[in-house]
């Protein structure tokens, strides 16, 4: 039975990370895989071009049952550390907007910089069949190899997006060894809308992208919100979803920059011949305003101008622009969701090492541990550092 001072199990940025760490301790690592290549999630991320960080890391923007939990090993390994890495392979970076941060050289580069890292690390790949026990040592059985480590550790991340072959394989090693764990919820994915509320407000109007300040569960986020075939998406959208629960209604303000119902009763004064939808269409999208001026009112008001519309009336509707409080029927789930919320309970890990508290020698890193950051390299940044702190142990 061969032994390796470290068995990984995913390679994926928090594994990789690890590996590379434990390497620079003259450790023999072994990277175990079920895809056929490493990396997947990296490879695709960003469209293709790695949102590897971001430059406003900050445990605000993680949800976790203990938010202080993420704290430690974001502090010891930053952002200003994984960039620093990859200048040292002389990739280079740019910020795109709220501080995220993309490498010019794409999600190649950042992968090829990983992977020469890891050069001495054994990797095998395609591995189908996997069970775990522990002995005196954890041993691992894959591919009806089998291989013996005083330190395993679990970084096969959430079940999102099961194409690249995620699963929820941590949970289920959790259990095994009597770990507690909070159940994978979809993040970072779009709304879904029942067939009359898409009917009422959106359908015709796939593509159109609008700036909004979202609301729900006492957090807001403002960025781009997308309409699409089966109700929104765009980054808003995303963001907000990670705190929605099934439900939930969410408050949409379509304009954020202004008070509605003042904005609308001095263009009543001003300009008291123009139509509501041609005020509308110079704030909003000219469609996504005639659509309002039909919905938003007990009365169709698109085709009437504004002298026309009693002054409480358009209070009213000036007030649901900024207030639109709508309730989303479901997600889209898994299949396009870019994280999963949940994971190994926080309680059971050192934060320090990552070390299970009640299995010593035994790992949890990355996104299968109940730490989910925001959409922007918050993601990526919690596997690096995660997967550093564990990489200085074992």
């Amino acid at each position: 039975m061969r032994q390796y001072d470290v068995i990984i199990i995913g390679a994926g940025a928090a594994g990789l990370m690890c590996a590379m760490e434990a390497l620079k301790r003259n450790r023999s690592v072994l990277i175990i895989e079920k895809s056929n290549k490493v990396g997947k999630k990296i490879l695709i991320s960003g469209g293709g071009r790695c949102n590897f960080t971001n430059l406003n890391i900050d445990p605000i923007a993680y949800i976790s049952e203990n938010p202080h939990f993420c704290k430690s090993a974001l502090s010891r390994y930053t952002q200003w550390d994984i960039i620093a890495l990859l200048e040292s392979f002389q990739l280079s970076w740019g910020e795109k907007r709220l501080g995220q941060l993309f490498c010019d050289q794409k999600s190649i580069g950042v992968l090829n910089a990983l992977l020469k890292s890891c050069e001495k690390a054994k990797i095998e790949l395609n591995v189908k069949t996997l069970m775990i026990k522990k002995d005196i040592k954890y041993i691992v059985k894959a591919n009806e190899k089998e291989y013996q480590t005083q330190s395993l550790v679990i970084a096969t991340g959430g079940p999102s997006i099961p194409k690249m072959g995620s699963s929820d394989f941590g949970l289920k090693v959790a259990d095994q060894f009597g770990i507690k764990s909070v159940s994978f919820v979809p993040g970072l994915v779009p709304f879904t809308f029942n067939q009359k509320d898409i009917d009422k407000y959106f359908k015709d109007l796939s593509g159109l992208s609008i700036d909004v300040l979202i609301s729900c569960n006492h957090t807001s986020f403002r960025e781009g919100m997308l309409v699409t075939h089966k109700g929104l998406s765009g980054p808003s959208i995303l963001q907000i979803s990670s705190y929605w629960k099934k439900g939930d209604p969410i408050k949409i303000n379509l304009l954020p920059d202004l008070d509605g119902a003042k904005y609308l009763v001095n263009m009543q004064n001003l300009r008291g011949k123009s139509l509501l939808k041609t005020i509308l269409g110079e704030l909003l999208p000219k469609r996504f305003a005639k659509r309002l001026a039909n919905t938003f009112s007990s009365k169709e008001l698109s085709s009437i101008t504004l002298s026309e519309i009693k002054k409480n009336d358009l209070k009213k509707f000036g007030f649901k622009l900024n207030n639109w409080v709508i309730t989303p029927s479901g997600t889209e789930g898994l299949r396009t969701a870019e994280v999963c919320t949940g994971g190994i309970k926080t309680n059971e890990l050192s934060s320090k090492t990552m070390e299970s508290n009640k299995n010593p020698g035994l790992y949890f890193i990355g996104e299968t541990v109940d730490v989910t950051g925001w959409l922007g390299g918050y993601n990526f940044q919690w596997a690096w550092s995660s997967g550093w702190a564990a990489g200085q142990v074992v």
